[in-house]
């Protein structure tokens, strides 16, 4: 730990470099941000700050910058850090008018964290770990043909067509719906496909086509994401003239590769902050990362990141991504039938 007008310096320096993106000297941090300390105390306590890696200057006649090791220290220092209550409640009202819709709640929300951030935001769509069976119906299209509608987990509806060896009627098809709504409800496919049950030739074909439908289900969950706020990213002052802003815009353009930056999953909704060189991927290393899950642990749960650069507004975009994160949270839970405590769950709020 660093002594405390130590520790008020750093601070000072990071909120400094963070507002106006050029380094910082020992003249402006008197002036401008009152220390109550001679210009000669803030020069030595930099001196100390730059010895022990705090900052670094870019160079010899200029100002200080702070390091990768000066922001996770100003980061580590943050404490009781939440959004407005006026923001709060404007983004809780605009989730009430999107009501029921996955993909709408995740575009407003990837919107509404770049907009808060003034950087990049991105959000995956939540992965069920399994798909789990919570209605099933059987409708004759004609003749032999019939359409299997699944209502999966989630909210997930999928439909298709097969055909049957023989013609059969609505009342039948009914009737094995109902069954096999009792015998498999909150099954997975492979739960389905393990269980005994005397099944004539019929509910056979008709389970192995339910089967085929949710193992390609669970094949195409996860992946998917939403995009918002390049924009802010290319206007940033470091990536103006910056060759690896190029290969950072393709990694995150190229959805499926999001992996290669949310490293080291997490099942709890804490909100992760990566600085720089901290970061797996060397593209990333002009950046930090603010990453927070979302979801149900156990049912289904996704990623929410902001990018941006090392100089960011750390305390308002940590707070963002925790608000979301816990709106999101509670927008799965009801998808999935299940009501979060009212105090954890933002849409509460008028």
């Amino acid at each position: 730990m660093l002594a405390p007008r130590t520790e008020t310096i750093l601070k000072s320096i990071v909120n400094w470099y963070i507002d106006h993106a050029v380094p910082v000297s020992s003249q402006v941090l008197v002036r401008d941000c009152e220390l109550s300390v001679s210009s000669a105390t803030v020069r030595n306590e930099m001196a100390f700050l730059e010895h022990y890696g705090y900052i670094i200057r870019p160079h010899t006649s200029s100002g200080s910058v702070p390091s990768d090791k000066g922001y996770r220290y100003f980061v580590s220092s943050q404490e009781n850090i939440a959004l407005p209550i006026t923001e709060q409640r404007m983004i809780s009202h605009l989730f009430h008018q999107v009501e029921g819709r996955l993909d709408e709640w995740l575009s407003l929300a990837t919107t509404v964290l770049a907009r808060l951030s003034q950087n990049t935001a991105v959000i995956t769509v939540p992965k069920p770990a399994d798909c789990q069976l919570k209605h099933m119906e059987l409708v004759s299209i004609q003749d032999s043909l019939i359409m299997l509608l699944l209502v999966l987990r989630g909210a997930r509806i999928k439909q298709q067509l097969f055909p049957l060896e023989n013609p059969i009627s609505q009342p039948e098809l009914t009737a094995i719906s109902a069954k096999m709504n009792m015998d498999y409800f909150g099954f997975s496919a492979s739960q389905i496909q393990s269980k005994e049950l005397e099944l004539n030739r019929v509910e056979q074909t008709i389970r192995d086509n339910l089967v085929k439908m949710m193992q390609t289900a669970d094949e195409q969950s996860g992946g998917q994401s939403y995009l918002e706020g390049l924009h802010f990213l290319l206007n940033q002052p470091e990536f103006i003239h910056n060759q690896r802003i190029l290969a950072l815009l393709e990694l995150l353009e190229q959805r499926a590769m999001l992996g290669t930056i949310i490293a080291q999953p997490q099942k709890d909704t804490q909100v992760r902050v990566v600085i720089g060189s901290e970061n797996q991927a060397e593209v990333v290393h002009d950046c930090s990362l603010v990453i927070s899950r979302y979801g149900l642990p156990d049912e289904a749960s996704g990623n929410i990141m902001v990018v941006g650069p090392t100089r960011m507004a750390y305390p308002r975009i940590i707070s963002a991504v925790s608000y979301i994160s816990i709106l999101l949270s509670g927008l799965v839970a009801e998808l999935y039938g299940i009501n979060p405590p009212a105090s954890e769950n933002p849409r509460t709020s008028n």
